[in-house]
């Protein structure tokens, strides 16, 4: 099987080191294995992805020296290809509509009888206002499903399709040095993830199942990525199980910070590519700057 890896961004933005570090890594391993590298331009946030964004991230990494076969993969062009992967997980009684709005939940789960709330890859665990009996949920699945209404997994029923165990394998490093073999238990995902959305009300798809799809389209073997994506690969994994989709493998990277040791985010220009480049930079410069 063909090394093939993919820089994966939102063009909402300005790239700055954090992604030329994730871009030019995954690059040089596809390089150095004899690989593809692709580029996929992950746009279903219609409401920030920006045309000119989506130049600028073409114009920087070619800056950088980085190739990929084109046409890219985009991914509000294929909202028709979630559509029908939710269709598939709704008839099976994997889904569930969500009227909670985000101040709902946050009440929900700091109620007294919940204790102190918890926090998984996705931020506040849904306490499960919303979720069905068993018997609500068979009868769901026999209905047409909604697409005006977020959707989210039933965590039990989707843990009891795949069994007690899920897992991957991590080439990098996660957080707190994981490495090897992974294996995440139907406990961790029930308790520590819980009901995740899968599509939301303004996409018709979320970023957890659509990474998922688009990696098996492109045949990924290898997903490089940051450590602040390591507690998601259990989703993903468990969505690759109930998809009956290919596992690849996982090389989570360290994170570029600023001084203060704040990790990067968009928002951060004065460490955006282009400035750098304006400034006078080289590509040579960029590597030393993110250690490579």
């Amino acid at each position: 099987m063909t090394f093939t890896t993919r820089f994966a961004p939102s063009p909402t933005g300005p790239l700055h080191l954090g992604h030329a570090y994730s871009a030019l890594l995954a690059h040089d391993l596809a390089i150095q294995a004899g690989g593809t590298f692709l580029l996929r331009i992950e746009d279903i946030d219609l409401s920030r992805a920006r045309p000119e964004w989506e130049a600028m991230i073409f114009n920087d990494l070619a800056w950088l020296g980085l190739a990929w076969p084109e046409p890219v993969m985009r991914q509000s062009e294929r909202i028709g290809v979630y559509q029908a992967v939710l269709d598939d997980l709704w008839a099976r009684g994997l889904l569930y509509p969500c009227t909670c709005s985000r101040r709902d939940i946050q009440s929900a789960a700091a109620a007294p009888q919940e204790g102190a709330p918890m926090f998984g890859p996705d931020g506040l665990i849904y306490p499960g206002t919303c979720r069905p009996t068993e018997a609500a949920a068979n009868a769901l699945s026999r209905r047409n499903r909604p697409t005006d209404l977020p959707l989210r997994l039933n965590m039990t029923r989707a843990t009891a399709a795949v069994g007690e165990e899920v897992g991957f394998t991590e080439k990098g490093q996660g957080p707190e040095g994981e490495a090897g073999e992974i294996r995440v238990t139907a406990w961790q995902l029930t308790h520590g993830i819980g009901d995740i959305v899968l599509a939301r009300r303004d996409m018709g798809t979320s970023y957890h199942l659509s990474v998922v799809v688009d990696d098996a389209a492109q045949a990924i073997t290898r997903v490089v990525r940051g450590q602040d994506l390591f507690e998601a690969t259990a989703i993903h994994v468990l969505l690759q199980a109930l998809l009956d989709l290919p596992h690849p493998d996982y090389h989570h990277h360290r994170l570029i910070r600023d001084p203060a040791g704040k990790r990067l985010a968009k928002r951060d220009d004065a460490r955006a590519i282009a400035r750098f480049r304006e400034d006078g930079a080289s590509p040579s410069d960029i590597r030393a700057m993110v250690g490579l």
